[in-house]
């Protein structure tokens, strides 16, 4: 059971995140989709989590994760500094798990992370 961590800047289009998890080969295996709580009504998140779980995070308890790749312009901009990773470990670890299996990779408006 995968996690897909996502990042959106608002407004991004829905294929626009389709296509970069796309091009991470794992679509099936996603069982869940993780962002920060101020995104889930994005139309890129929800067609991406049509038909899976959603977990969202604030801002607050996604900084309090210690990522491998950290933004300061995340940060300014989201209050973490961290979103897609910090999302993904999350969300696998209320599963039992919690390892990164696919760091951060960015895409048009979008930021993509995976874990089990």
């Amino acid at each position: 059971m995968l996690v897909l961590g996502v990042g959106v800047e608002p407004g991004t289009p829905p294929e626009h995140l389709l296509d970069a998890v796309a091009a991470l080969g794992l679509v099936e295996d996603v069982a869940v989709v993780a962002t920060i709580e101020t995104r889930a009504g994005e139309p890129a998140v929800t067609t991406l989590a049509a038909g899976r779980a959603l977990r969202t995070y604030p801002a607050s308890v996604l900084d309090a994760v210690d990522v491998p790749h950290p933004s300061p312009v995340v940060r300014r901009l989201t209050g973490t500094g961290s979103v897609a990773e910090a999302a993904a470990l999350l969300a696998a670890r209320e599963r039992g798990g919690g390892e990164l299996v696919v760091g951060k990779q960015r895409g048009r408006g979008v930021t993509v992370a995976v874990a089990r």
